[in-house]
């Protein structure tokens, strides 16, 4: 891999892989939900659904068709720590996709009429999530265990917000970002590194870099306590999660408490794109045996994420029909305080560790899952963290993870969230 700055700052990775005649470009920014101020929550999304509404030099019915004459697929998404936008096609794309980007980059249009009809596109998305129970009680969840760090706001936005911004604040957010020093340009494929660097220069090296983008500060203090919040709505099925803070990407305690995860609910490994796609239950799973095989819950899923900032680990559990969202707590913590005091055995450490390393590899089984991840990692400034987590994972000890789970699954440091249904009707 190859890895260069241009003179206006944009950072590039570029990855060889001649596996297909195919590439993937993924363009990253430095921005996401946690950068947004009150009065704007939900900009940066907002921003992402702009850029894919014409620039200067694309007009907006176009933007999709260039790269599907290629026969390639495209996409993008907003979350916490960043937003991206990708492309994947036959290697002979690379300059299309190139020329997309730049122009994203530099010269979208943000036509009031563009922003009032993804105003409501918007809203709609929102109030969509708001009913379905489970994202509900994520956002609720996470906006009462943070109190203080950014990470509070949902990447969509609060609905007061998204109601009353302007085109003006989402052109002076665009414009505030979208600059070259505060981006990484991704390429994995069927290149020539150094033609692919040429033709990276080409389209981007004359865009100019912007100002040092100023980043939000605020550190979310220690929780000295339970929280807990329910949510009574209409609904059928009930929903238990439980959010304790958890270390960032480059803490010591993350590559123990993902082995952790894998030993309570089943390995996911560290690819949020491939994350879309939930995996089956892993049935020998703790949390599986004590909630699914119990006949109190129908799922247990958990969750961790690799992050900038400190973010949350959160286990979430479906109730049986008829079945007290209390009993299935109970339960989930006697599990979490019996790991929080013994830890786990050796047995558990070598069978997570094995299946972290199927996963990791599934996880690149594709040139737009590597340059996902390459792109993900450096933007929330630590690629190491992926380019190490194989030894990384493989060299976990138990004690380590027994460290990590007396310090994140302390009862001071969690947030219990119901959804507890009215019944419809």
């Amino acid at each position: 891999m190859r890895r260069t700055t241009l003179a206006n700052g944009l950072k590039v990775l570029i990855q060889e892989e001649h596996t297909a005649p195919l590439a993937s470009v993924w363009c990253w920014y430095k921005v996401g939900s946690k950068d947004e101020r009150p009065g704007l929550t939900g900009v940066s999304h907002w921003c992402e659904h702009m850029n894919f509404k014409g620039t200067e030099n694309i007009p907006r019915d176009q933007v999709k068709g260039i790269i599907e004459e290629y026969g390639g697929s495209w996409n993008g998404y907003t979350w916490i720590d960043e937003t991206t936008y990708l492309e994947t096609a036959t290697r002979d794309a690379l300059d299309r996709m190139l020329f997309i980007e730049s122009e994203r980059m530099a010269r979208c249009l943000y036509h009031p009429d563009d922003v009032e009809s993804e105003r409501t596109v918007i809203i709609s998305e929102l109030q969509g999530g708001e009913n379905d129970p489970d994202q509900l009680l994520d956002q609720e969840l996470t906006a009462t265990a943070f109190k203080a760090h950014t990470y509070r706001h949902p990447t969509i936005g609060w609905l007061s917000d998204l109601q009353t911004m302007t085109r003006d604040d989402l052109y002076d957010y665009y414009r505030r970002h979208y600059v070259p020093n505060n981006a990484t340009l991704v390429i994995v494929g069927d290149v020539d590194t150094d033609e692919a660097l040429t033709r990276v220069d080409h389209y981007f090296g004359a865009i100019e870099a912007g100002p040092p983008v100023e980043r939000i500060r605020t550190l979310e203090p220690e929780q000295t306590g339970e929280r807990r919040l329910t949510i009574r709505k209409e609904g059928t099925t009930a929903y238990l999660k439980v959010g304790y803070h958890a270390p960032s990407a480059t803490d010591a305690d993350f590559f123990p408490l993902l082995v952790l995860d894998a030993v309570l609910t089943g390995a996911k490994g560290m690819n949020l794109w491939s994350s879309f796609r939930v995996p089956p239950p892993q049935r020998s799973a703790r949390l599986y045996r004590a909630l699914v095989e119990r006949g109190l819950a129908s799922g247990v899923y958990g969750s961790l994420m690799p992050t900038e900032d400190p973010f949350l680990y959160t286990v979430s559990a479906t109730a049986k029909t008829g079945t007290p969202l209390a009993d299935v707590e109970s339960a989930m913590l006697a599990e979490l305080d019996v790991v929080a005091r013994d830890g786990i055995v050796p047995a558990e450490l070598t069978k997570a560790q094995a299946q972290l390393h199927a996963r990791l590899v599934f996880e690149s089984d594709s040139v737009t899952n590597i340059a996902h991840q390459l792109g993900y990692f450096e933007t929330i400034g630590s690629l190491d963290a992926y380019l190490d987590a194989q030894p990384r994972i493989a060299a976990v000890t138990l004690d380590e993870v027994a460290g990590a789970a007396r310090r994140v699954l302390a009862a001071s440091n969690r947030t219990v969230g119901y959804f507890d249904p009215i019944p419809i009707g």
